[in-house]
């Protein structure tokens, strides 16, 4: 004969009236481990914000870090930002530059993941080299194409000359109209490998079988791309734009290093304007106007176009 004995299953309430003590412990044990990366944001990234915009409303000076003394005057650096000629100016190359170079980043650089999703001999070899200009600094890669880019005595002037391309040489970082082009490509230079490698990894996370199901119906290799690879990738571009912008909007030394806010003010932009305004000037209440806006300017879109794409990303999981 067999005795069956049937246990009850623990149910919610048997979970909710678990001892107090244990739950609080539980609950120390999650802030034991959030709090160094709270206490991180805090120091290094809160701190420095709120620091920024107080400094925003002060008349902050060199002799404030001798004597202490930043008085309060309102909103006399921001009006005296945006009375500023060359703040509208940095405006529109700043525009020009970050649209300019996400644009030549992304495409060259889904146009090498593609190719590079086709395995052939050595193509670990080749993309390793690709590489490089991710991982050289920013102000060596603004150095060595400032020579490359010379007038007069520039590879690339030399280059054209001698194939007759051109009659004259061309003035890269000397004219007003070609100097902000100039600086656009070579940051696209910089950024295609890190476009490159975050999409070529999105690449390899779109399964196989749906391009053979495709092949089997007769798409063809565009439309292939554009109803499979593009949909499927989607999450991934976003996250390349909205790192992209955020890198590039920022901008700083490789201006610096490469043509100096110039020539005329005309790759002047909001990253070399607060720098200009902080460290050459030396009126930090302003350029702390400039930067709170670049901040603000970088917050809104990440926002917004995070927002927009969050069906992608739940999709993407």
């Amino acid at each position: 004969m067999t005795v069956t004995t049937t246990v009850p299953a623990p149910s919610a309430e048997t979970h909710a009236s678990a001892p107090a003590p244990r739950r609080r412990r539980g609950s120390l044990m999650r802030w034991f481990f959030v709090a160094p990366a709270v206490l991180y944001m805090l120091v290094f990234f809160g701190y420095p914000l709120v620091r920024n915009v107080i400094m925003s409303f002060q008349h902050y000076t060199p002799r404030t870090f001798f004597t202490g003394e930043a008085p309060f005057n309102g909103f006399d650096n921001w009006s005296g930002v945006f009375s500023n000629p060359l703040f509208t100016s940095s405006i529109w190359h700043t525009l020009v530059f970050t649209i300019g170079s996400l644009i030549g980043q992304f495409v060259l650089g889904l146009a090498l993941a593609v190719f590079f999703a086709r395995r052939f001999r050595l193509s670990g070899f080749v993309r390793a080299v690709l590489l490089l200009p991710w991982l050289v600094p920013m102000v060596v890669s603004a150095v060595v194409w400032r020579k490359l880019l010379d007038q007069d005595t520039g590879v690339i002037n030399t280059l054209l000359m001698n194939t007759h391309l051109v009659d004259h040489p061309v003035p890269w970082l000397s004219s007003p109209t070609v100097a902000l082009l100039s600086a656009i490509l070579v940051n696209i230079w910089v950024g295609i490998p890190f476009n490159m490698v975050i999409l070529y990894g999105g690449l390899q996370e779109i399964p196989r079988e749906l391009y053979e199901a495709a092949s089997l119906d007769g798409a063809s290799a565009w439309r292939t791309f554009r109803n499979v690879t593009l949909p499927l990738l989607r999450p991934v571009i976003t996250v390349v734009l909205v790192l992209g912008f955020m890198s590039t909007v920022k901008i700083l030394d490789l201006i610096l290093a490469l043509t100096g806010g110039g020539p005329a003010d005309s790759t002047q932009t909001l990253g070399t304007l607060t720098y200009q305004m902080s460290f050459q000037q030396l009126d930090f209440g302003q350029g702390a106007v400039v930067g709170n806006i670049l901040i603000l300017v970088s917050a809104v879109f990440a926002v917004f176009y995070l927002r927009a794409n969050r069906s992608d990303f739940g999709q993407g999981k």
